[in-house]
């Protein structure tokens, strides 16, 4: 029974600095199963949110240590997301990250040209052919408080592959109509030719998010091949449930292979061993739509940024 579950690796990290950071990759990958070909093309995808706040983002050490274990592999490795304003490469740079990726070889790049998304509910959305014409994606999101979806993992940092200023249009078109915002995540996800996600939970954001919120200390690395899975064990460990998340309803509703916690077994290390008692969520939350001046502010400040 247990080889037909899907595995979560948990590994123990108390600073991004530590020593032990190329190992605990290394292990992540290997005990869930992980293979990667020589020549293969990875897009590394992640959380490059926004260069207001550090903590909002992926941290740079989980990134560039995961870049080195694939070059060594010999894959082709491009990293990049579509951030909610500026650049990847000035988002990159405010968080410390460009120099280390460098040294690598390695650019980041703003998820770019678009290619429609036919959605199930009759709409569309914009997507990046970056991330659709690589070998595979590796999601590397940033574990935080969500003051709309209260709070998100892997599932949601796939949704930065949509292309701009879509992702804050797509809360002001669908936000209005219950259950559509998740139902959009999920079907953006589900395109996704994701093979792994490595999840930095050493220091996620609490209180709120997905920008203003205060670190936690959970000295937590997970990875798993089924990001469902990953963000699923995660909802368990806050002591969570489906009625709380309303991402992991929807999943749940559907039924997509991850959403049972008997779903999943537990490599490296037990669950028991994290203490997030003190990891507070927003109490209520803020509607899913965005207010239609807020979306233009944010959209001229986005072109602002690209020319300047």
């Amino acid at each position: 029974m247990n080889q037909n579950k899907e595995p979560v690796a948990y590994f123990r990290l108390l600073e991004y600095e530590s020593t032990f950071m190329d190992a605990a990759i290394d292990l992540i990958l290997e005990e869930t199963g992980f293979k990667i070909n020589p020549g293969t093309k990875v897009l590394v995808k992640p959380n490059l949110v926004s260069a207001r706040n550090p903590l909002a983002c992926t941290h740079p050490n989980v990134t560039i240590s995961l870049c080195r274990y694939l070059l060594n592999c010999g894959a082709i490795v491009t990293v990049g997301d579509s951030p909610s304003c500026g650049t990847a490469a000035q988002v990159s740079k405010a968080i410390g990250m460009t120099s280390g990726l460098a040294e690598l070889g390695i650019t980041p790049i703003t998820l770019g040209r678009p290619v429609p998304l036919k959605l199930s509910f009759g709409k569309s959305i914009g997507i990046s052919r970056d991330a659709l014409e690589t070998d595979m994606i590796i999601n590397v999101p940033k574990l935080k408080a969500h003051c709309q979806f209260l709070v998100t993992g892997a599932v949601k940092n796939l949704f930065g592959t949509v292309v701009g200023f879509r992702k804050a249009l797509a809360h002001t078109r669908f936000g209005e109509t219950k259950g559509l915002m998740e139902k959009l995540v999920l079907e953006v996800a589900a395109k996704m030719p994701v093979a792994f996600n490595l999840m930095d939970a050493i220091y996620p954001m609490h209180v709120t998010g997905p920008i203003s919120g205060k670190p936690f200390a959970m000295s937590l690395l997970a990875g798993s091949p089924n990001a469902y899975a990953l963000d699923t064990a995660i909802y368990m460990l806050l002591g969570l449930s489906p009625k709380k998340v309303l991402l992991w309803k929807e999943i749940s509703n559907q039924k997509i292979r991850g959403y049972d916690p008997d779903h999943i077994k537990y490599v490296i290390e037990p669950p028991d061993d994290f203490d997030t008692t003190d990891f507070q969520l927003p109490e209520i939350l803020s509607p899913m739509e965005f207010e239609v001046v807020r979306l233009v502010k944010g959209r001229v400040k986005s072109l602002f940024n690209k020319i300047s």
